[in-house]
């Protein structure tokens, strides 16, 4: 197995904060506009952009949920292995709202289908967005595309982007990993 860098720690800051910067021109004061993470991964991309757009931007307050959608995935139920749930925290309404998705990697666009069905347990919101860190834009099933995207990266199959943060690793690096 071989790993390539692509993204060091340095370069990731600099994209977070240009998403962080397209948030801003589009949504201004965060009043109508909440984040969403998507359970496992999107949630630690969630807090690093919420923690930009309060701490360097000085926004007041910016709504941030995490969403598991592990039940609503097409292939729950399909493979051999079990799936494990993750927590959902939603702890604000979405109903006529501005919600922006954000996932660290679109792969083939199934997570985003099942987020859409999943978010609206939480109400009808204006407008859905989503933001990911990278966007495998060769390897989509379904025709979803990202609004905010950090870097796109043109891996095949056999290939896999790997996100770290300093979080759940011991850095913020992202790795095209050949198996």
């Amino acid at each position: 197995m071989s790993q390539k860098l692509l993204l060091n720690a340095k370069e990731i800051e600099i994209i977070l904060h240009r998403l962080a910067c397209q948030l801003l021109e589009k949504h201004s004061d965060f009043s109508e506009t909440v984040l969403v993470g998507i359970q496992p991964r999107g949630i630690f991309l969630a807090n690093r952009i919420q923690k930009i757009l309060m701490e360097d931007y000085g926004l007041p307050e910016v709504k941030t949920g995490k969403l598991d959608i592990t039940f609503y995935r097409d292939d729950f139920r399909r493979t051999g292995k079990t799936l494990e749930a993750n927590k959902t925290k939603i702890d604000f309404l979405v109903e006529d709202k501005n919600v922006v998705f954000i996932d660290d990697v679109l792969f083939t666009g199934r997570s985003i289908r099942a987020a859409l069905t999943a978010i609206q347990s939480f109400g009808r919101p204006k407008e859905i967005e989503l933001l990911t860190l990278i966007d495998r834009r060769f390897s989509r099933h379904l025709p979803i595309q990202p609004d905010y995207n950090g870097r796109q990266v043109d891996a095949i199959n056999d290939e896999k982007v790997l996100v770290n943060w300093v979080d759940n690793a011991d850095e913020d690096s992202v790795y095209l990993v050949k198996k």
